[in-house]
């Protein structure tokens, strides 16, 4: 079981890394997007708002298929489907036809994204310590990646589907051979059993107060993703069209954004095993303020992309940290909790881009960027929801305990 449980986590990070370079190569290219298919200004808002609605119906899709089938055969057919998805972004010339590829897209990221984290939080649970936030460090790592090469295809003026091709050609066959080593939740006997089993224990009836124990999180959770959102949607455009940058160096505070991400969960894991979820919670709320608050008042693109790595330090914690709270909070129907919670990263994308870009219509993008600074402040009322103590194990900071998968779950 202990080489089980490490080819799983292997198999399950290098499934993070793929989808970080695929959202990557999406969202850092938005403006050849809008170029290559005539995307007016107007109508931008609204091909952004699409794709994350159609992702929380997939997440809703989800949330039904894991009662009948294992989560790692949602993520095996899903993942294939966002790649090839992304190809068909590039090779479209006509509206119709990107409309098409960016809701297959959505439809599909919706599963992806539900599915990769079930499997997560079951793995965090069977190691019984903090491993979260390592797999948000594989798809930050992926989005370093993918952030890279759309600067590459911008410096070099390549075609969105050349740019995309090589890409999908190399993770495809990567992806659908590692998930065959994907971990499913597992009793206490170590055999697989049907993750999503006690689903109904999340909403409707007595659930009803279960949904309400979520809430918090959710609200958090949306939060975040409205910060979130605002980085990948119109970190681009804010640094070409607000702060004078090239096209070429618009593609940069993305990267910019990844790497601190990809810095504090790579040390995250460690910082909620000696202080706490909450107090890690706490301390990414603040920096990430503190991030849009200097992105707001920058006077020229070099201090903006200073504002993006204070965001990417302090959001990088909150995410992967709401989930590990949804699978404490209900270890019997984790799967269920975590399908439901993911609903609300899309509801944050959805509010984040369109808000965004309306106040930046109406007013001006640099105040645009206060409302999420102040959300993000919110998250501090909620901090309290992520005591481990309150979910059964942990004694205010996460310690290791028998696994859930029974023996050989400790001490790896």
């Amino acid at each position: 079981m202990t080489d089980v449980l490490r080819r799983g986590r292997a198999s399950l990070a290098f499934s993070f890394f793929a989808q970080g370079a695929t959202f990557a190569l999406l969202v850092t290219r938005i403006p050849a997007i809008q170029d290559r298919y005539g995307i007016s200004d107007a109508m931008l808002p609204l091909f952004l708002a699409a794709v994350p609605v159609l992702a929380g119906v997939g997440s809703v899709c989800a949330e039904q298929l894991v009662r009948r089938v294992p989560p790692s055969l949602v993520l095996r057919w899903s993942q294939p489907v966002v790649l090839l998805a992304l190809l068909g972004v590039g090779a479209g010339d006509q509206l119709a036809e990107v409309a098409l590829a960016l809701g297959a897209f959505g439809l599909a990221v919706g599963g992806l994204d539900a599915s990769m984290n079930m499997l997560g939080v079951s793995l965090q649970r069977a190691y019984g310590r903090s491993i979260m936030l390592g797999f948000h460090a594989a798809f930050s790592l992926g989005g370093i990646v993918g952030a890279s090469l759309a600067w590459a295809g911008a410096h070099w003026h390549l075609a969105l589907f050349v740019s995309y091709l090589p890409v999908v050609a190399v993770l495809l066959p990567a992806v659908v051979v590692g998930g065959r080593w994907y971990v499913d939740a597992t009793d206490k006997d170590g055999e697989s059993v049907a993750a999503g089993g006690d689903a109904a224990a999340v909403g409707g009836g007595a659930g009803g107060l279960v949904f309400r124990m979520l809430l918090p999180l959710c609200l958090v959770m949306t939060f975040a993703y409205i910060g979130d959102s605002t980085v990948s949607n119109w970190s681009a455009k804010y640094l070409q069209d607000v702060l004078g940058s090239s096209e070429q160096l618009a593609t940069v505070p993305y990267n910019v954004y990844m790497v601190t991400t990809l810095v504090g969960r790579a040390i995250g894991d460690a910082g909620v095993r000696r202080f706490g979820a909450v107090a890690v919670v706490r301390a990414g709320a603040l920096v990430a303020a503190l991030g849009f608050g200097v992105v707001a008042v920058a006077p020229g693109a070099w201090i903006g992309m200073l504002g993006f790595t204070l965001l990417g330090l302090g959001l990088c914690v909150i995410v992967p940290q709401t989930f590990a709270a949804a699978g404490r909070l209900f270890p019997g129907a984790s799967d269920a909790a975590v399908a439901r919670l993911n609903i609300f990263n899309y509801v944050g994308f959805l509010v984040g881009s369109p808000l965004v870009g309306a106040l930046g219509d109406l007013w001006n993008y640099r105040g645009a960027m206060l409302v999420p600074m102040v959300l993000v402040l919110v998250t501090l009322r909620y901090a309290g929801s992520f005591d481990p103590g309150r979910a059964g194990y942990g004694d205010g900071h996460e310690r290791a305990r028998a696994a859930d998968v029974g023996r050989g779950g400790n001490g790896l």
